[in-house]
């Protein structure tokens, strides 16, 4: 136990990585604060702005600064461009992108000195993936983001990191909102590429695995403008350094897209 205890703030703290989180800091001693749809302290969508602005406002209100904000909130949408309703694609963004800006937004003025924003992204904003393409676009933009507030607050003592984890053992593909709605462009691949199966679930890294190791980032001193979870995703990395785009896009497609043949 910590004998100066913390004020961490996760958004997305009731479930798989926000939670694992939520546990670990609280073991350690540090003050936690959950916002998230069923958010022990803070229950809401962080998709309402209005909402999540009052919400820090309080947080400073009760508990004085933050040391370290962590954002997972998040969720995944899957199905073919063509065929998803245009709502359930803006609500994609509207939770994991505009959720996650405005947690940073509102959170920054409350900042203590060296302070940490660690901002959840996902290996998926690195290696692009059919049929997944908004919620790939949303962790991309999230990434992207990232490394655009660690330039704008490299000038004061708020450290800023993005991390992208792969697959991981939680319900997150479980409660990914799938859509299986195909026509004759694609078949059966809209299923096959993105329904879950024994062979990829046994792939993940556990939970416990990806917690341990986003934790430890968090405890750096100095943080570097990304970290990437998983051993094979740091392996693909390396990998997409030294080959074109259209040879990687080439691989993520044949590994990725499923058909009948």
């Amino acid at each position: 136990m910590r004998i100066e205890k913390r004020t961490i703030v996760i958004t997305g703290g009731s479930s798989g990585l926000g939670l694992g989180l939520k546990n670990i800091f609280k073991e350690k001693g540090d003050i936690v604060i959950d916002i998230s749809l069923s958010g022990s302290d803070y229950s809401l969508d962080v998709s309402d702005h209005e909402k999540l602005k009052s919400v820090f406002e309080e947080i400073y209100k009760n508990y004085g600064g933050i040391d370290i904000l962590i954002t997972c909130a998040g969720y995944g949408i899957s199905g073919a461009i063509e065929l998803l309703d245009e709502e359930a694609t803006k609500k994609q963004f509207d939770v994991n992108f505009f959720g996650t800006a405005n947690a940073c937004k509102y959170a920054i003025p409350m900042m203590k000195k060296d302070g940490k924003i660690v901002i959840v992204s996902s290996a998926t904003a690195l290696f692009p993936l059919p049929f997944k393409a908004y919620y790939c676009a949303s962790k991309s933009a999230v990434d992207s983001f990232a490394h655009s507030l660690r330039m704008e607050l490299s000038r004061v003592p708020i450290q800023v990191t993005s991390i992208c984890p792969g697959d991981v053992k939680t319900n997150f593909s479980k409660n990914r909102v799938k859509n299986y709605d195909t026509n004759e462009r694609y078949g059966n691949s809209i299923r096959l590429s993105t329904e879950p199966t024994e062979k990829t679930e046994n792939r993940r890294m556990s939970p416990e695995y990806a917690v341990k190791k986003i934790y430890k980032v968090c405890e750096k001193k100095h943080l570097k403008a990304r970290y990437i979870i998983g051993k094979q995703y740091h392996i693909f990395n390396a990998f997409r350094k030294v080959v074109t785009d259209e040879t990687m896009t080439k691989i993520l497609t044949k590994v990725f897209y499923k058909t009948d043949d």
